[in-house]
C-alpha cells in the first residue's frame, strides 16, 4: 500500500537531505513535488492545498532553515502533518449503554462488507468480546450463506436469518436472540447497492431507528480513491456514520482515500483491511501509517501482529529448546508456519525501518516460492528425520527430493543452512548471549 506515493516522496526528501543547507527556494521546490505526488495519489485537491500550506508555514521558519539537519526537520514536519490529516491517534470502537451493543456495517455492494463483518468478529473476540453475526442482506444471492460459512470458520455464532422478513425485523429478532446466546455484541451485515439510491438509504435509516447501534461503520473500498471519499460523504449525510473501515488497502498503491476521508468527512478511519485472509484486519493508527508512507517502517504493528498470531505456549516451548540447543527441523517447520500467518515476506519487510528503501535496490525482494520449497522438503521427511537430521544419508536425501518435487541439491542446501543456524545458536548459548524474553510477558 502507498507504494507509488512513498517512492515519490522519498525521492523528493532525498534531494533535501542531501543538501547541507536549505533556502526558502529549496523548500518551495520540494513542496511543489510533494503537492504533485499527493495529487497523483488521488488525494482530494482541497486537502492537498491545505496540507502543503500547513507544511510550508512550518518548513520555511528560521528554526528549520538554520537547523543542522534541515532536511530531516522537514521530513519530521511532513510526518506530523500527515498524522494530523489522518486523525492524530487511533480511534477505537465505543460501546456505551446496555448490552448487547450493535455495530452496523454499511456500504456499497462489492466493498467487502460481509468479509469485513467476519474479520471484525474475529478481531473483537480476541479482545474478549462475544460477537454475534447478523446477515441482514436479503437481496444479494448467497449473502446469508457466505456469512454463515465465515462464522463457522472463525467459530462465531450467526443469526439464522429468515430472508422473507424485512431487514429491520431481522435485526430486532437478532438483538433478542443474541442476549439469550450470551453474546454482548451484534455485528450487522447490511445490504448494499451498486450505487447510492433512496431505497437503500431508507432501509438503513429504518434499521438504525429500530436498533439504535453503538457504531455505524462505513466499509469503503480503498482502491476506488476519491470515489470512496464521495461515498463516505453521502452515507454520513444520511446516517451520521461513526467511522470508516477501508477495505482492500493492500491493493491501494496510491492512498488517496486514506489521506482524504478524515479531512473531508470529519469521521475517523477505525480499521483497514490489508488482505483476503480472515486475520487481515488492523486498527488504523494515523501515526504509524504516516511513518509507513515516509518509508520509516511500522515496527509496533509488526510486534502486535506477532503477538496476535504466535501461540504463547509454543513460543515458551521454543525458547526452552533454543536454550538447550534442541531446536530441530520440526521446530523450524513450525516457525515457518507461524511466520506465514503474518502475511507475505514483502509486507513484513515493509514494516522494518529502512527495508523499504533497500528493497528498491532490486536484490531484496523475497522469493515466497523458496519458503514453499523449504516447507515441502521438511514435510517429505519422516518424524525421526525431522528430529535427528544427522540420520539423513544419501538415499534418504534422494527419497525426500522425490517426495517434495525438488532436487537433492535443494535438500542439501536446506540441511547445510540448518546446521549453520544450529552452530550459531550454540555459540550464543555458550556465551550466555541468547536472551529471548517472551513477547507475551
Amino acid at each position: 500500500m502507498f507504494e507509488s506515493l512513498s517512492e515519490k516522496l522519498n525521492r523528493t526528501f532525498k534531494k533535501l537531505t542531501g543538501r547541507g543547507r536549505l533556502t526558502e527556494a529549496n523548500v518551495q521546490d520540494a513542496l511543489k513535488e510533494v503537492r504533485l505526488a499527493l495529487l497523483e495519489a488521488d488525494v482530494n485537491y482541497k486537502v492537498v492545498k491545505k496540507l502543503v500550506s500547513d507544511i510550508r508555514e512550518r518548513a520555511v521558519g528560521q528554526d528549520v532553515l538554520e537547523s543542522l539537519t534541515p532536511g530531516q526537520q522537514i521530513i519530521k514536519i511532513v510526518n506530523e502533518e500527515l498524522t494530523s490529516l489522518m486523525g492524530e491517534a487511533l480511534m477505537g470502537l465505543e460501546f456505551v449503554g446496555r448490552t448487547p451493543h450493535s455495530l452496523m456495517l454499511v456500504g456499497l455492494q462489492g466493498s467487502g462488507k460481509t468479509t469485513t463483518a467476519a474479520k471484525l468478529a474475529r478481531y473483537l473476540r480476541k479482545q474478549g468480546r462475544h460477537p454475534y453475526l447478523v446477515p441482514a442482506d436479503i437481496y444479494r444471492p448467497a449473502a446469508v450463506e457466505q456469512l454463515q460459512k465465515l462464522g463457522l470458520e472463525i467459530d462465531v455464532p450467526v443469526h439464522p436469518t429468515d430472508t422473507s422478513q424485512e431487514p429491520g425485523k431481522i435485526c430486532l429478532d437478532a438483538l433478542s436472540m443474541a442476549g439469550r446466546e450470551g453474546s454482548d455484541l451484534l455485528i450487522i451485515d447490511t445490504a448494499g447497492r451498486l450505487h447510492i439510491d433512496e431505497t437503500l438509504m431508507a432501509e438503513l435509516v429504518t434499521i438504525k431507528a429500530k436498533i439504535n447501534p453503538a457504531e455505524i461503520l462505513l466499509v469503503a473500498d480503498a482502491m476506488t480513491g476519491q470515489d470512496a471519499v464521495n461515498v463516505a460523504k453521502h452515507f454520513d449525510e444520511a446516517l451520521d456514520i461513526s467511522g470508516v473501515i477501508l477495505s482492500k488497502m493492500e491493493g491501494d498503491a496510491r492512498g488517496g482515500a486514506a489521506l482524504s476521508i478524515k479531512a473531508i468527512t470529519g469521521k475517523p478511519i477505525k480499521f483497514v483491511g490489508v488482505g483476503e485472509k480472515i486475520n487481515a484486519l488492523e486498527p488504523f493508527h494515523p501515526d504509524r501509517m504516516a511513518s509507513k508512507i515516509l518509508g520509516m517502517g511500522d515496527v509496533l504493528s509488526l510486534i502486535e501482529k506477532a503477538q496476535d498470531e504466535f501461540d504463547e505456549n509454543e513460543a515458551k516451548k521454543l525458547e526452552k529448546k533454543l536454550r538447550r540447543n534442541e531446536f530441530d527441523l520440526e521446530d523450524f517447520r513450525s516457525q515457518l508456519k507461524q511466520v506465514k500467518k503474518l502475511g507475505s515476506l514483502e509486507d513484513i519487510l515493509g514494516m522494518v525501518p529502512g527495508m523499504g528503501k533497500l528493497k528498491k535496490l532490486g536484490n531484496l525482494k523475497p522469493d515466497e516460492k523458496e519458503l514453499v520449497k523449504v516447507e515441502a522438503i521438511i514435510n517429505s521427511m519422516t518424524a525421526g528425520e525431522r528430529r535427528r537430521h544427522k540420520i539423513i544419508n544419501g538415499s534418504r536425501r534422494q527419497r525426500i527430493a522425490r517426495g517434495s518435487g525438488t532436487t537433492v541439491q535443494d535438500v542439501n542446501r536446506l540441511l547445510k543452512n540448518f546446521v549453520q543456524m544450529k552452530k550459531m545458536m550454540e555459540r550464543f548459548t555458550k556465551k550466555g548471549g541468547l536472551d529471548m524474553p517472551s513477547l507475551f510477558g
